[in-house]
């Protein structure tokens, strides 16, 4: 399974938001600290918002911020909210009809990968954000903050 870009970079924006929790934070810094369009974070950030997880302020001196503290921000909940459709087959989608395939609903390889996403749903609703910000994550995004911005890797 691979996640959309969308909850990637929801999922890196609420780690810089994470690390930066002495103050508000812009959408240009965020954007530029990963090297993405803002247009994206633009609209990652809004549905941040909208689900909780990160405040957002308006006006001159606004800016976004954690919604909730880092330790009660779930990464399963961040990826369930940002994903829309978990199902890994066309046949596991809700309301799929039985004609999807020949094998239906006898099918023993949509079970298979139903235990997979729940495991999978399991490891990410077993870890916060404060789970996966390390010293690592603090010192490269508070680094030469203004200087130097990098890039994704395998994007």
């Amino acid at each position: 399974m691979k996640l959309t870009l969308q909850t990637d970079y929801a999922l890196r924006a609420l780690i810089y938001l994470g690390v930066r929790t002495e103050r508000l934070c812009s959408i240009r810094e965020i954007a530029g600290a990963y090297g993405i369009s803002e247009a994206h974070m633009v609209k990652v950030v809004h549905k941040l918002g909208q689900g909780g997880f990160a405040e957002t302020l308006r006006g001159r001196n606004g800016g976004l911020r954690l919604g909730r503290a880092a330790d009660e921000i779930v990464i399963g909940d961040v990826v369930c909210y940002f994903e829309e459709n978990m199902a890994l087959l066309a046949c596991m989608e809700n309301g799929a009809a039985a004609t999807v395939c020949k094998l239906m609903p006898a099918c023993r390889l949509q079970n298979v990968l139903l235990q997979a996403r729940r495991a999978m749903m399991a490891v990410l609703n077993d870890h916060t954000l404060a789970d996966v910000i390390t010293a690592f994550e603090i010192n490269r995004l508070t680094k030469n903050e203004n200087s130097q911005s990098f890039t994704l890797t395998g994007r």
